[in-house]
């Protein structure tokens, strides 16, 4: 995912999932299957299908065939790798890149500022990248990185963050989760852990955000569908940050003593509520409960210990569907515009038997 994740302590492996072969044109999100998307040592299967959206292929796109065991691929991260979902997502391309061979992958880091990102995409390809991964920091802005490149018919493959500009113009696919199919799963689970009653507080992420807009609607949708009991009586920004969730909760809790359940939008607002409910004298887990969108290890540990109620994954394991994408483009083949990578879930069921699957 995701965001502006910030983290106190960072635990975690990054696995490299299994990338498949054929033009990839699409990919399912099978949401809880049993093969889903963990990481640890296990490998994470993704389904291939026949797209049933748009395509881009280099015809179109323009450009010439690239073998990328004899190019040069940029890499932007967008944010500070303090946080699990960044550094796994980094990880994962680093690894990826050393499995195929590619000739040098050059990586950046844009720390948070959308200026640096757009510098960093244009020095990368002053030094030569042929092909650029970019986790794009903002949904919009970066169209001078991107016109330089496609300037030079340099192929994007964005990550993480959908873009508003179209696709197969100023960049070739979008990988990602479904957010809002992640919001409605969230909501499924809470509905489930709460006997579809109680009083709910919002925890947004950033203003302006997509992953934000997309994660509240599939939530708030669901709720309104299937939780006729279940009432959101607050909603307040925490800024994708822990302690801006530790902050805003306990601000929540003062004004609405009658809160029994947080929904936030990422694992670590989810860890700052759970602070301040310790705080206010409740027990998290219990007198409130908990449910968040990530699928750290730190949030998932708390599962198992009883002091949170479920997470719903966002998969950063990007590395092999990014790069199994970039080579069926550079192959000539038609490749999805949109990639739906696929998303796992963790609840008190399966958390102790999943928790090293965490990152």
């Amino acid at each position: 995912m995701n965001t502006n994740r910030k983290v106190q302590s960072v635990t975690g492996a990054v696995a490299i999932f299994a990338a498949l072969g054929l033009a990839l044109t699409g990919c399912t999100n099978t949401g809880t299957s049993g093969s889903g998307s963990t990481g640890g040592s296990t490998d994470t299967a993704q389904t291939a299908q026949a797209a049933s959206g748009p395509t881009c292929d280099l015809a179109t796109y323009g450009g010439e065939k690239l073998d990328l065991k004899n190019a040069v691929v940029g890499f932007s991260q967008s944010e500070k790798e303090d946080n699990p979902f960044r550094i796994a997502e980094t990880q994962s391309i680093k690894d990826e890149a050393a499995k195929i061979g590619v000739k040098k992958l050059i990586t950046t880091n844009a720390q948070s500022t959308l200026s640096k990102q757009i510098s960093d995409i244009q020095d990368m390809i002053s030094q030569g990248a042929q092909a650029l991964i970019v986790a794009p920091l903002n949904s919009d802005g970066l169209e001078p990185a991107l016109s330089a490149a496609k300037a030079k018919k340099i192929p994007v493959i964005t990550i993480d963050r959908k873009l508003s500009s179209g696709a197969c113009d100023t960049y070739v696919s979008f990988l990602g989760s479904n957010f809002v199919e992640q919001g409605k799963r969230a909501a499924d689970q809470l509905i489930k852990g709460t006997s579809g009653k109680g009083n709910i507080a919002i925890l947004l992420g950033s203003s302006g955000n997509g992953v934000t807009t997309d994660r509240t609607k599939g939530f708030v949708d669901e709720i309104a569908a299937k939780g006729p009991d279940l009432k959101i009586v607050a909603q307040q920004t925490g800024d994708f940050a822990r302690d801006k969730g530790q902050s805003v909760t306990e601000q929540l809790l003062q004004s609405n003593p009658d809160i029994s359940v947080i929904y936030a939008e990422n694992d670590e607002m989810g860890l700052g509520a759970q602070a301040a409910i310790i705080a206010a004298g409740k027990t998290p887990g219990k007198d409130i409960q908990i449910y968040s969108i990530d699928g750290t290890k730190n949030a998932v540990e708390q599962i198992v210990a009883g002091a949170y109620n479920g997470v719903i994954e966002s998969n950063p394991r990007f590395g092999p569907l990014a790069f199994k994408t970039l080579q069926s483009f550079e192959s000539g083949d038609k490749v999805g515009q949109d990639i739906i990578i696929e998303d796992s879930e963790y609840d008190p069921s399966n958390a102790k038997d999943k928790v090293d699957s965490a990152f």
